[in-house]
């Protein structure tokens, strides 16, 4: 009997062994050299963020990108077959096809793009958005071929749509709604406005100040999926506050209001705007001194109730979840600027709300990750 127990136990062990060995959980990191170093290196790295992994904090893959890049953001489209990277230097749109390996990174030319910041995707997988900070004008690309299909530009009449950074897409209302932020090369001329578009003409239908003072800098606009009526959070970057932009169904446009001020909790530049899966909390990050802040919008979406405000390091940007919401990943430098430069990424308990540990794999190599975005396997986020 005693043979038989321990036999059965050695069974179950050997079982369990390789599921315990072979945990893991990837996230693709797009980093760059320090400002002025040299011999200056870009790439994406895909590291192992799993906290119960082995392999916890290591660099799996390695894919190059150009020096002079300035790889920014990544972005996948609606089924995750392909991850589009954008940029701020040569090269505004690259595409990495996720269904092929190993993986490879091709250019996309997009002449009239100079700036490549935020996309968006229709839900038939015909056609994505992107803004071009640097020309000032949204391009519209065919999803399937990844040609341009059409460019929405600023003209004398349509001045607000300058500097295009931040965009989000309704498909149900037909809208979109484009933040104007900076001035590319100095982040200066900040805008305080965004501006609606008819997301299939293309047609610029109206523009709105966010700003209680000048050049609040509006920088992300995320609507919040299967809200209804529709609803956008939007961060004004340089004015440090949260506003909504709800839908108003007789007026065919959206009510501006400014909902939260994180100068109250002694925080500044928000910046990326997510939720959960249950769209019941809201992630918001700010860059200085960095942090993630967490609301709960269960009651009222457009009166979030501020719950906490987590720590992480100088630059909290991007942020991933793991697939069972145990812990975010918070990647941690904005634009390599000086105190949002830390390069590590923080790993939050979402139970216990607060930091469990940090990845400073990249940071010890000297490099600055740029953002984050899990490998489709574990991505969750379907408000990008």
């Amino acid at each position: 009997m005693i043979k038989k127990t321990i036999k059965n136990t050695l069974c179950s062990l050997l079982f369990l062994t390789p599921m315990i060995s072979s945990a893991e959980m990837l996230a693709m990191v797009n980093y760059e050299s320090k400002p002025n170093q040299t011999p200056r290196k870009e790439g994406i790295a895909i590291i192992d963020v799993d906290p119960e992994s082995p392999k916890f904090g290591k660099i799996v893959n390695d894919l190059p990108l150009p020096p002079d890049a300035v790889a920014h953001h990544i972005f996948y489209n609606k089924d995750l077959s392909k991850a589009y990277v954008t940029a701020l230097g040569n090269g505004a749109l690259r595409v990495i096809n996720m269904k092929r390996k190993p993986f490879q990174i091709e250019d996309i030319n997009v002449p009239e793009c100079n700036v490549g910041e935020d996309m968006s995707f229709t839900a038939d997988k015909k056609t994505w958005y992107l803004t071009c900070m640097g020309s000032s004008n949204v391009i519209v690309g065919d999803a399937q071929t990844d040609n341009v299909k059409k460019v929405i530009s600023a003209n004398e009449k349509d001045t607000f749509i300058r500097y295009p950074h931040g965009i989000g897409l309704n498909e149900d209302i037909d809208r979109i709604i484009v933040t104007s932020t900076v001035r590319a090369s100095d982040l200066g001329d900040a805008g305080e406005t965004v501006t609606v578009i008819e997301a299939t003409s293309g047609k610029v239908l109206s523009t709105h100040k966010l700003a209680d003072k000048p050049g609040s800098a509006p920088v992300e606009a995320v609507f919040l999926p299967h809200a209804n009526p529709p609803l956008a959070y939007v961060n004004t970057m340089f004015e440090g506050k949260l506003w909504t932009g709800s839908w108003k169904t007789d007026k065919k446009d959206f009510d501006f209001k400014a909902v939260y001020d994180f100068s109250e909790i002694g925080q500044g530049v928000p910046l990326e705007i997510y939720f959960n899966q249950e769209h019941d909390k809201l992630f918001i990050t700010t860059a200085n001194p960095g942090a993630l802040n967490v609301f709960d919008i269960s009651e009222s979406t457009t009166k979030p109730k501020f719950l906490k405000s987590i720590p992480t390091a100088g630059g909290a940007h991007h942020v991933v979840f793991s697939p069972d919401e145990k812990y975010a990943f918070v990647q941690n430098s904005f634009l390599n600027l000086p105190n949002m430069d830390d390069g590590s990424i923080t790993v939050i308990d979402l139970e216990k709300m607060e930091k469990k540990a940090s990845i400073d794999t990249l940071k010890n190599l000297g490099f600055k990750p740029n953002c984050i975005l899990m490998l489709p396997k574990w991505h969750t986020d379907d408000a990008h």
